[in-house]
C-alpha cells in the first residue's frame, strides 16, 4: 500500500521522547509569534535549539500560529458560526485537502493544528500521481457536503501539477453517487482565486487569512477515518 505523507524516520520523529519534545517546542513558538517574530525565524530558531530535523521544523511551522491568526481564521470560519445559514456553494482546494485525507487513510501522521485546522507533511512540487486512497479521499470530501446540504462545489486543481486532469476526471466519476452539483477547473493560480473567496474548503494559512469565508471540514472527516494517526503539538 502506497503511503502518501510518511518516511518510515516519522517513528521516531513524532513519538516518545522526541514528540514530548516537539510539543514543548510549540509552546516556546507559540509564545514567540505571539510577540511578533515571523514563523520561519522561530521555527529555525527553536528547531537549531532542539536539533530537529527539517521534518519536525515542518511540523511546528504547519502546527502553531500565533493567537492573533487564530482569532481572525475563527471570526471566518462558518461551521462554528451556528447562527448563520451555511452557503450553497463552495470552493475547494483540491490538492489541499485530498492529500491531507490521503494521509489520514495510509496512517501517515497529520496534525491537530492551534488554528483547529488538519494538516500534514506531504510536499507536492508540481508532481502529484493518483493512489489507491485517493477514490476514497474524494468520496469521504463529497459525503461530507451532502451531509451539509451543499448544492454546488467547485474543486480547484493546479494546472500545473503533473495527473490533475485524471483527478478532475476522478471526482467528476465520483460526484455522480452524491446529491449535489460538481465543478472541477484547473488554475495556474488556484491561491489567488480562493484568496477572493467565501465558502472555502482549505487548510493553506494564506489562504485561510485572505479568504472573505471558510469552512474546517477536515476535522469532521478524519476523527472517523480508522487508524488515521493524529498528532496534537
Amino acid at each position: 500500500m502506497s503511503r502518501r505523507g510518511y518516511i518510515p524516520e516519522d517513528e521516531k520523529q513524532f513519538r516518545g521522547k522526541q514528540l514530548e519534545l516537539l510539543k514543548q517546542a510549540a509552546d516556546e513558538v507559540q509564545y514567540l509569534l505571539d510577540h511578533g517574530y515571523d514563523v520561519k525565524t522561530t521555527t529555525t530558531f527553536i528547531g537549531n535549539h532542539y536539533m530537529f530535523s527539517e521534518r519536525q521544523r515542518l511540523a511546528l511551522a504547519r502546527s502553531v500560529s500565533s493567537i492573533e491568526w487564530i482569532k481572525e481564521r475563527n471570526k471566518k470560519e462558518l461551521l462554528q458560526q451556528k447562527t448563520l445559514k451555511l452557503p450553497d456553494t463552495v470552493y475547494i482546494d483540491g490538492f489541499n485537502v485530498i492529500i491531507t485525507l490521503e494521509v489520514a487513510l495510509s496512517e501517515s501522521p497529520i496534525f491537530c493544528c492551534r488554528d483547529g485546522t488538519i494538516r500534514d507533511l506531504a510536499g507536492l512540487r508540481g508532481t502529484y500521481r493518483i493512489i489507491e486512497q485517493t477514490q476514497k479521499a474524494v468520496e469521504l470530501i463529497l459525503r461530507q457536503l451532502e451531509n451539509l446540504n451543499i448544492k454546488v462545489a467547485y474543486f480547484y486543481l493546479d494546472a500545473p501539477v503533473s495527473n490533475s486532469g485524471r483527478l478532475s476526471a476522478l471526482i467528476k466519476k465520483c460526484s455522480e453517487k452524491y446529491n449535489l452539483s460538481v465543478e472541477t477547473q484547473t488554475a495556474d493560480d488556484v491561491d489567488r482565486i480562493l484568496e477572493k473567496s467565501e465558502g472555502v474548503i482549505s487548510g493553506d494559512a494564506i489562504i485561510l487569512n485572505k479568504c472573505i469565508s471558510w469552512m474546517n471540514l477536515m476535522p469532521r472527516i478524519t476523527e472517523h477515518i480508522v487508524g488515521a494517526w493524529r498528532i496534537q503539538l
